[in-house]
């Protein structure tokens, strides 16, 4: 089980997602980073992922395409800016579907006790690029997520 807290201030940029996983914080940051485990936990529920690239190191590209049932494509990209594994990783993503903006997205993994915390954080570039990820399937679907990545952290 996964305690998850949800953050969106009103008239703010950022969404802040708060989760602590019962492993160690390398299990966690390898299943948040292994492109083979990556399609079993990420994404909404009804679609399936591909990890067409996953370079996690400092420059790295990375890009994912989530398909729903219908078949549509929604492709995310970005490029690390910054890791320090397993602590910490910077990234920017560009959507592909939506408004085509970049959004800043942090990640941090913190241990105690055999547990790891983990702090994403996610910065748009406007009120309106983050009030809009709110109000889409994002927004029901993004908590659903967590529910399957503690399977691939216990390893």
């Amino acid at each position: 089980m996964v305690l998850s807290i949800f953050s969106a201030e009103p008239g703010g940029r950022e969404i802040v997602i708060i989760s602590v996983f019962d492993a160690p914080r390398e299990h966690v940051f390898r299943a948040y980073t292994d492109p083979n485990l990556i399609p079993q936990w990420w994404g909404l529920e009804e679609h399936t992922t591909t990890v067409d690239t996953m370079d996690v190191r400092p420059g790295g590209v990375w890009r994912l395409v989530s398909r729903d049932s219908n078949g549509n494509e929604f492709a995310f990209k970005g490029v690390i800016s910054l890791r320090s594994a397993p602590r910490s990783g910077l990234s920017e993503r560009l959507n592909s579907k939506a408004s085509q903006s970049c959004v800043a997205e942090t990640a941090t993994f913190e241990e105690h006790d055999g547990k790891t915390t983990v702090t994403a954080t996610a910065v748009f570039q406007t009120v309106e690029d983050r009030d809009g990820m709110l109000q889409s399937e994002w927004s029901e679907g993004r908590p659903r997520l967590w529910i399957d990545l503690p399977n691939y952290c216990r390893n």
